[in-house]
C-alpha cells in the first residue's frame, strides 16, 4: 500500500516536497515513480528512481527543477519540486514497479507499475 502526502496550494515559483510512504517488507526491491494528472489530461510521467536509488530518470519538463529520492529504511520516496509552475497543477501519484527493466524508459510507462497511491493534489497559483 502506498500513501502519498505533501500536496497543497502554493504560488508559482514556490517549492513543495511530496512524500510517499509504503507498507510491507519488500519496499526496497521496488523501483518507484511519480506521475501526475492534470484536469482533463492524461496521466503523465514525472520521475522514477531505481530500487537502490542508483538511477533516477526525469521527464524533460521537470529536469533540473524536481528531484526524486528514497529512504528504504523509512520505506518512503520523495519528490522535491522547485520553481513550480501553474501548469503543473495536478494530482500527483506515486507508484511501485516490481519488475526490473534494463531500459529506464520502461519506468516512464504507467502500465509497468504494479501498485499506486491515492494521489495528492498540488495546486500552483499564478
Amino acid at each position: 500500500q502506498l500513501q502519498a502526502s505533501g500536496g497543497g496550494l502554493v504560488q508559482a515559483g514556490d517549492s513543495l516536497r511530496l512524500s510517499c510512504a509504503a507498507s510491507g517488507r519488500t519496499f526496497s526491491s521496488y523501483a518507484m515513480g511519480w506521475f501526475r494528472q492534470a484536469p482533463g489530461k492524461e496521466r503523465e510521467f514525472v520521475a522514477s528512481i531505481s530500487w537502490s536509488a542508483g538511477n533516477t530518470y526525469y521527464a524533460n519538463s521537470v529536469k533540473g527543477r524536481f528531484a526524486i529520492s528514497r529512504d528504504n529504511a523509512k520505506k518512503t520516496v520523495y519528490l522535491q519540486m522547485n520553481s513550480l509552475k501553474p501548469e503543473e497543477t495536478a494530482v500527483y501519484y506515486c507508484a511501485a514497479a516490481g519488475k526490473r527493466y534494463s531500459n529506464r524508459y520502461s519506468y516512464t510507462q504507467s502500465q509497468n507499475y504494479d501498485y499506486w497511491g491515492q494521489g495528492t493534489l498540488v495546486t500552483v497559483s499564478s
